[in-house]
């Protein structure tokens, strides 16, 4: 610093003035000499204490700087330019030790031009950092060029390095690395105080490091953890994306070799049958790697058996168990030509808890699906094989009923209405039953076309004007006089009319009203059949819709009925691209809603 030499002039023109002093001189001479140096005395301690002053609020200046930023490269930035400020430095140089390798590597390099130093610069005593890192003790040497602590050493030579000045950069008792200025042109730059100071600001700096340090890898980590979130999002999307078990599978494999870089990947999969390892995903033959031989076997030995390293040219496996409910079902292979390192393994485990889940829901779902087309196969059996009896008891039943075979009693006459009432039963149930496994297998067919809403609704409720009669029901029609079109097959809509109206017909006590309109709605037509019946308590609208359920209540158990048939109603309006719904309350009555497209491409 500026002051330092002045002090110095000072000093040396004291030390003069006392050999001056030793001279044989007049009284007179002495006396001058000897205020002079009280005077050069006085004036030298005040220009240490203010250099000391200046040093203390430079450095409580710089110091300021520093905690402003947590980003690492800023606060290296800082520090190099506070020393360079504080020292008057040619060139600064920061180093800190790597806690893997205790290396020390340079991390910042400065000039007095606050200028990032280029690589041909970045020519520093390895000698001095090393011996200050040794002894934990800062190091000032006024020309390293005569210094014998350092003048032998190859690095000062070549660099003709002069003037240095190194210190440790300690925090909580460890050193993480060191803080080094030079000048290459001039001797004598630094002194102990300016040691002294370096040393005071690098613990502060050392301490605005570490914690630049720490938020970096926290920073990182966070970062990281919330990279593998979104990935391991991202494969739970997929995995869950389709029911396919190959599918699963296959995006398993894929996930396992892209997310650990490696050269292949397998999923192998236990066979319930014979509880063996099968290969399910992944190469088998080609240029692609194969699975070592015996590889599976050990891993059924044991499942859980991970990492097996390369060797001999074989590249390394690494096997994730697939478990499930404390089962394992498979397991993920991976092969790398090196290894596999300790993070792709935790992302293999990680995938393979998701990917289980996944697996075993596909496996599941096969499964339902497999019974669900048994079951249909088997409906369709059955209705095909009771059509044929039902049809020969309801046509013998008829040629006995007109007599074909001989005069009946009116007993006869009755049971033989008891057989072809049940006879009809059975038909309506087979008919169900039918129409709900050819929409199950998708075999249902469908011949729609542009057709006259009203047309179809007073057709049905001709047929079942009798119906009414019999329990002295009233009927209300409330249809428009324009033409209703809707694009839907005419037998279906005449089923679900006469569907509606029939449980209306049944469940609504003699006297009732049943009420039919049909209107436009939301580009939809909308039919609703409204009766002033039972209706429907509110835990058992939940079911209404289900297969075989049927109200526990009296008066519905009075009438016969499968539960079958609201059912095929709801099915049957889905397929035709229209909805279904109702609304009721219990003993004031129901009303049951359905919509029909109006053009073609809404089916």
């Amino acid at each position: 610093m500026k002051k330092d030499h002045q002090v110095e002039t000072l000093n040396e023109l004291d030390s003069a003035l006392d050999q001056l002093e030793k001279q044989p001189l007049p009284t007179e001479a002495h006396a001058v000499i000897t205020n002079l140096r009280k005077q050069l005395q006085r004036l030298i301690k005040s220009l240490e204490q203010d250099e000391e002053a200046e040093r203390l609020a430079a450095l409580y200046q710089v110091s300021q700087s520093l905690g402003v930023s947590l980003n690492l490269d800023e606060v290296l930035t800082q520090v190099m330019d506070a020393v360079i400020q504080l020292t008057g430095a040619e060139r600064g140089f920061l180093t800190l030790i790597d806690p893997d390798t205790n290396n020390l590597n340079l991390v910042a390099a400065r000039n007095i031009q606050q200028e990032n130093l280029q690589r041909d610069d970045m020519k520093i005593s390895r000698t001095v950092t090393q011996s200050v890192i040794d002894s934990g003790e800062g190091l000032v040497t006024t020309d390293a060029q005569i210094d014998p602590r350092f003048s032998e050493q190859e690095s000062v030579i070549i660099y003709a390095l002069r003037s240095i000045m190194c210190a440790p950069l300690r925090t909580r008792g460890k050193i993480i690395g060191v803080v080094y200025v030079d000048n290459r042109a001039r001797t004598g730059i630094f002194t102990k105080d300016d040691l002294n100071l370096l040393n005071t600001f690098a613990t502060q700096a050392a301490v605005a490091i570490e914690n630049a340090q720490l938020y970096t890898r926290t920073d990182q980590a966070l970062a990281s953890r919330v990279s593998e979130l979104e990935t391991l999002n991202q494969i739970d999307r997929e995995l869950n994306a389709q029911l396919d078990l190959n599918h699963v599978l296959e995006i398993t494999r894929q996930w396992a070799v892209k997310g650990t870089e490696a050269a292949q990947g397998w999923v192998v999969i236990y066979n319930d049958e014979d509880s063996a390892l099968n290969l399910i995903a992944g190469p088998g033959g080609g240029d692609a790697p194969k699975l070592e031989k015996g590889l599976i076997s050990n891993i059924q030995e044991h499942p859980a058996s991970g990492l097996i390293p390369a060797k001999e040219g074989k590249p390394a496996y690494f096997s994730a168990p697939l478990s499930h409910a404390g089962k394992t079902i498979g397991a993920i292979i991976v092969a790398h030509p090196q290894t596999i390192s300790v993070s792709d393994q935790q992302f293999l485990a990680r995938l393979a808890g998701r990917a289980a889940t996944a697996v075993e829901n596909a496996r599941l779902y096969e499964a339902v699906e497999f019974a669900n087309e048994a079951k249909s196969q088997f409906v369709s059996i059955v209705t095909h094989e009771l059509r044929i009896p039902l049809t020969s008891i309801k046509g013998y039943t008829e040629l006995i009923r007109r007599g074909n075979v001989g005069e009946i009693t009116d007993q006869q006459a009755e049971f033989l209405d008891v057989i072809g009432k049940n006879v009809g039963r059975m038909a309506d149930l087979i008919s169900d039953l039918s129409d709900i496994s050819r929409i199950e297998r998708g075999k249902i067919k469908l011949v729609s076309g542009f057709i006259t809403v009203q047309d179809y609704i007073l057709e049905t409720l001709s047929s079942l004007r009798h119906k009414l009669e019999e329990k002295s029901q009233s009927l209300v029609t409330d249809l428009p006089e324009d033409p209703l079109q809707a694009y839907a097959d005419p037998n279906r809509v005449v089923q679900v009319v006469t569907n509606l109206v029939s449980n209306a017909w049944k469940y609504t006590p003699a006297g009732g009203e049943i009420t039919v309109r049909a209107f436009t709605k939301n580009s939809h037509i909308c039919v609703e059949v409204i009766d002033t019946g039972i209706g429907i308590s509110e835990e058992e609208q939940t079911k209404l819709f289900t297969q075989f359920f049927r109200s526990e209540a009296p008066l519905v158990r009075e009438q016969s009925g499968w539960g079958l048939g609201l059912n095929v109603t709801q099915r049957l309006i889905e397929i035709m691209g229209g909805e279904i719904g109702f609304s009721s309350q219990l003993d004031k009555g129901s009303t049951f809603w359905f919509t029909l497209p109006t053009t073609a491409n809404q089916e």
